[in-house]
């Protein structure tokens, strides 16, 4: 049988970014039938967020189309070539022009014959610093009462790797609305060294009243999201009253190292302005460190792509 070289699952030491206090804007927006008006509409809502002093900004899940299967390939865009896919350009343009980083939620991703769900992060010099295409995809079992039946893989690849970014505010990584729900990928990022993990997403009705802010404030500690791994993390969903049949929670949210809710909206379409200081990180760690509390002798987690204690 072949056996697989593995490294032993170690967080990396947290390192301090060159902001470590700032605010985050989280853009719920509404999502039409119209590229062209999602796209004018995430360009207002970015501005607006960057006007009460955001500089890092968050988008949804599938904002420039309906969160509707059958219209993926529609609004698709070549992440390869900028200048001929309107939405991938207005982010370079308006992080540029506003001097501010863009977690650009998802938009349908046209490679090569597939289609992927992902997520671009432009820098404030409007280029484009990494990609995440969701690893996790949606797919329905037996539908839950009241909810159409859905299955993101009948249309949608899925990505093969964590994304973790270096930016003025620290090492992010990415992962989008299913990827949520599975604690390995956080898990993976806090011993990336991740200050904050960032998930667009668009949960329903159904599993958004259920596990939405659940899944989010376990993210933190070290086994599910923030609460498990001690870090901040960040979510933006569509408005619930987006275009399609498929019936978005919204509920965006951000939420701090001890699982505490910092900021959180209804399910109009808002922006979500919430302050992050890294201090609380630090803090949390050593009044509770669990990371020293393992026992590596009894259990370890492997990163199978982890290519050296910095990556």
């Amino acid at each position: 049988m072949a056996t697989v070289a593995v490294q032993s699952f170690f967080s990396a030491p947290l390192q301090i970014p060159k902001i470590t206090q700032f605010k985050i804007g989280i853009c719920q927006l509404k999502v039409t039938t119209e590229k062209s008006a999602n796209i004018f509409n995430a360009h207002s809502l970015i501005q607006a967020a960057a006007e009460q002093g955001a500089s890092l900004i968050l988008l949804p899940e599938m904002w420039n189309c309906p969160y509707s299967t059958d219209l993926f390939a529609k609004f698709a865009e070549d992440f390869s070539d900028i200048d001929s896919a309107p939405s991938l350009l207005m982010l370079s343009e308006v992080a540029s022009s506003l001097g501010v980083t863009i977690i650009g939620g998802s938009i349908p991703e046209k490679d090569a014959g597939q289609l992927y769900n992902s997520c671009p992060v432009f820098g404030p010099d409007g280029e484009l610093k990494a990609k995440h295409r969701k690893i996790h995809l949606f797919d329905m079992g037996k539908p839950l009462p009241g909810e159409v039946q859905f299955k993101e893989s009948d249309n949608i690849s899925a990505g093969e790797k964590p994304t973790v970014v270096d930016t003025d505010f620290g090492r992010i990584g990415i992962g989008i609305c299913h990827d949520i729900r599975f604690p390995e990928l956080a898990m993976s990022y806090r011993a990336r060294g991740a200050h904050l993990i960032c998930y667009p997403g668009a949960f329903n009705m159904s599993t958004g009243a259920t596990l939405w802010e659940l899944e989010q404030r376990t993210r933190q500690d070290d086994s599910v999201s923030a609460v498990d791994n001690q870090l901040y993390v960040a979510s933006c969903s569509p408005s619930r009253d987006s275009a399609g049949s498929y019936m978005i929670w919204g509920h965006s949210t951000v939420v701090g190292p001890m699982g505490e809710i910092i900021a959180t909206t209804g399910h109009e379409e808002a922006v979500l302005i919430a302050e992050i200081d890294y201090a609380a990180i630090q803090w949390t760690r050593e009044s509770l460190p669990l990371e020293s509390q393992k026992h590596n002798d009894i259990y370890q987690f492997v990163d199978l792509l982890r290519e050296s204690p910095s990556s």
